[in-house]
């Protein structure tokens, strides 16, 4: 079910009335929990099995892990979390991509291979809601939480369906306190979480769908048959596309969690705003960089020791997020880039620690914006041959057409949004403004879904990670 989808329209207008409904907080729980699977399995039931697999597995090694004292046990039994979920997302998302690299080796070598056809469909979300459970199994064995929560509320933080097939990748010790006290939604939060949803599904059907989407596709379909006006346009409409089609996710999603009565935390914070790359990586999907951070960075050391020994940390760090959003190298080299981004602002930053010069944060945040959408261009195109050919539409002069001026126009005023917004907050931004000003916003945001709706129901992109 699409958030943007009549479908999902009636579960919901089914679900949240009958939640309300309900007298007792473990009633609930139980129905919350039971909608959510209901949720999963309307994209394909066998799914349900995995999830419901995966979320048992690491429950009991939890368990296990909070109960015993023993350090050398205790680590067993986060190695076999590890490797169970891990291993789940490596066979069905890494399984065919490492065969194709397998046969084009023994090729390479003379050897012919010829694999049986992949064809195991990735589980929707698996790559959100492994890392969230990782995220329970790892605390637990910190003593950061207590491994000793009950089997529903695990099983409905794992579960919940705002954030479960996209994220924001929601950790154990965020949402399971708030599951072990009833609560229900007042009229402002609920009033405040519909108006959230409505600005995200305007982002996604009306800016990312409608304005930027088609001019990218229809760009990057024939690389290198388009000049510099269209290639620019595709070129910042993409980081537009992006931000709104993933932005206008994660803000249903925390909308949706506050109906119910649950606070998610923020996943953007107008990343096209910031001032260098470490800052772009604080704004920009928030729950996965900081996962990566304190699951992965920090554990493998961080910046704790030479500038060699941080590079490779940064750059062990990208790479693997980069691969996390899909098996293609092609998203590797955007990872590699993000790490490359990086590792030079370090080297920059030791060397000149503070610009003091006018201009200079102007400049920074352009040069910052520029290179972000730069490497954008190989985490949109599906070869490096596309890649190529795009970038060659810059070498050559064509004025382009109206919906791609607008495409571009467009994505330079979302980054000026960003430039002065950028030290606020949306729910900073909406405080401020008056009672008439969110109603207006809101009606203005259900006038562009109803007029953009009819045309072809894009899936969100974050959907195939």
């Amino acid at each position: 079910m699409l958030f943007n989808s009549l479908s999902f329209l009636v579960f919901f207008s089914i679900v949240f009335p009958l939640y309300l409904a309900l007298p007792r907080w473990s009633w609930r729980k139980s129905f919350l929990l039971a909608a959510s699977y209901v949720f999963y399995a309307a994209w394909n039931p066998a799914y349900t099995v995995i999830l419901a697999f995966s979320t048992c597995l690491d429950w009991l090694l939890a368990r296990s892990i909070g109960s015993t004292v023993d350090r050398r046990r205790k680590k067993m039994l986060l190695v076999v979390s590890l490797v169970a979920n891990l291993g789940l997302l490596g066979f069905f998302k890494y399984g065919g991509f490492a065969l194709d690299n397998v046969q084009a080796l023994l090729h390479a070598v003379g050897i012919g291979y010829a694999p049986p056809r992949w064809d195991i469909v990735l589980p929707v979300g698996i790559s959100f809601y492994t890392f969230a459970s990782l995220s329970y199994t790892i605390d637990v064995y910190r003593g950061e939480i207590d491994g000793r929560t009950g089997l529903r509320d695990y099983a409905l933080f794992v579960a919940f369906f705002p954030h479960l097939v996209a994220g924001p990748i929601v950790r154990a010790r965020a949402l399971l306190p708030q599951l072990a006290a009833p609560r229900l939604p007042t009229a402002d939060q609920a009033a405040y979480g519909l108006v959230l949803v409505l600005i995200g599904l305007f982002c996604k059907s009306v800016l990312a769908d409608r304005l930027f989407a088609p001019v990218v596709d229809q760009v990057y379909a024939t690389p290198g048959g388009y000049g510099l006006v269209p290639s620019l346009a595709a070129f910042f409409g993409f980081a537009a596309q992006i931000y709104f089609d993933f932005g206008g996710y994660s803000l249903c999603a925390i909308g949706l969690a506050l109906c119910f009565g649950f606070a998610f935390p923020d996943n953007f914070r107008f990343p096209y705003g910031a001032r260098g790359f470490s800052d772009f990586w604080r704004r920009w999907h928030i729950s996965l960089s900081t996962w990566l951070r304190d699951y992965l960075y920090i554990p493998l050391g961080g910046n704790r020791g030479s500038t060699w020994f941080t590079s490779r940390n940064l750059m062990i760090t990208m790479l693997l997020g980069g691969f996390w959003h899909g098996a293609s190298w092609m998203f590797g080299a955007w990872g590699a880039l993000h790490g490359i981004y990086l590792v030079g602002e370090r080297a920059w930053r030791a060397r000149w620690p503070v610009a003091r010069w006018r201009g200079s944060d102007a400049l920074l945040t352009s040069m910052t914006f520029l290179l972000v959408c730069l490497a954008w261009v190989p985490f949109r195109a599906p070869t490096p041959q596309v890649a190529s050919g795009f970038l060659s539409g810059f070498t050559h002069w064509e004025a382009g057409i109206p919906t791609q001026w607008m495409a571009l126009i467009g994505a330079f005023a979302m980054f000026g949004w960003h430039c002065y917004q950028r030290d606020s907050s949306l729910d900073g931004w909406m405080a401020r403004a008056s009672e008439g000003a969110r109603a207006a916003m809101a009606a203005g945001c259900a006038i562009g879904i109803f007029l953009a709706s009819g045309g072809d129901e894009r899936a969100f992109i974050y959907f195939q990670f």
